[in-house]
């Protein structure tokens, strides 16, 4: 059964990515979606094209002043669909990674599953650097340590149906990652906090000449200090953990 009560949005972080963004923001509104856009500081021509797609019905800007990374960019989203009186908000890439065709699928999961958090993790075509696929395993690994548990099967994808009262509520809370170590924190500590998750596969491309915002250096020391934040958070949790795998 579905809830009716269930109102939902899109939330997408925008860094310089203004040339797939409008064809990203087209297909979600044909599907009935409002859309939270958010100006990461990008340059003068994504600003504008932002801006040109804001002047539609339901299209909705954020706008940084200065770059705060992508999960800085999603938390503004999150809290400025809250704010506008959404319920769940999906979390989707400007960059048109991601297959929006199972945009549908993730929405009724979300309205048959208010509570929980509607998850994707990524199928791949030969498009993906096999550096990605290794880097990605590594995270994993220390995702199911953080956890005591295979539960969360991706932890990168950013490809989610977030509930926002329990998410903002986090987010309010605790001082996240706020650039590509947040999608991976933010379910490690949602996982802590006993959100329901449902896992659904999405196909991911990576397309020819597509603009990547990850920064190999100083994206790779950041996600290493949140695995470490995230380690010493789990031994602190660790008889909790460890009841709860005795007594779900």
């Amino acid at each position: 059964m579905t809830d009716s009560t269930v109102a939902l949005c899109a939330v997408i972080p925008v860094y310089n990515h203004g040339e797939p963004l409008p064809a990203v923001v087209q297909e979600l509104r044909a599907l009935g979606l409002p859309c939270v856009l958010v100006d990461d500081a990008s340059g003068s021509d994504t600003a504008a094209i932002m801006r040109d797609l804001a002047q539609q019905e339901q299209v909705h800007l954020v706008v940084h002043a200065h770059n705060r990374g992508k999960g800085g960019a999603v938390m503004s989203g999150l809290r400025e669909a809250q704010r506008l009186g959404y319920s769940h908000a999906l979390q989707v890439d400007a960059d048109g990674q991601h297959d929006l065709e199972r945009v549908s699928h993730f929405l009724q999961q979300a309205q048959q599953f208010p509570q929980a958090l509607i998850c994707g993790y990524p199928e791949y075509d030969a498009s993906v650097p096999r550096g990605r696929l290794y880097a990605r395993y590594i995270t994993h690994v220390w995702t199911w340590i953080h956890t005591l548990s295979l539960d969360i099967r991706d932890s990168m994808c950013g490809f989610r149906v977030y509930p926002l009262a329990p998410v903002v509520q986090l987010i309010d809370q605790v001082r996240l990652g706020e650039r590509m170590d947040f999608d991976t924190e933010i379910l490690v500590r949602l996982y802590w906090r006993q959100v329901p998750m449902r896992w659904y596969p999405v196909r991911v491309i990576y397309p020819e000449g597509g603009l990547s915002n990850f920064r190999l250096w100083q994206d790779n020391w950041l996600i290493s200090k949140m695995h470490t934040r995230l380690f010493f958070g789990m031994l602190l949790r660790l008889p909790i953990l460890l009841w709860r795998k005795v007594w779900p």
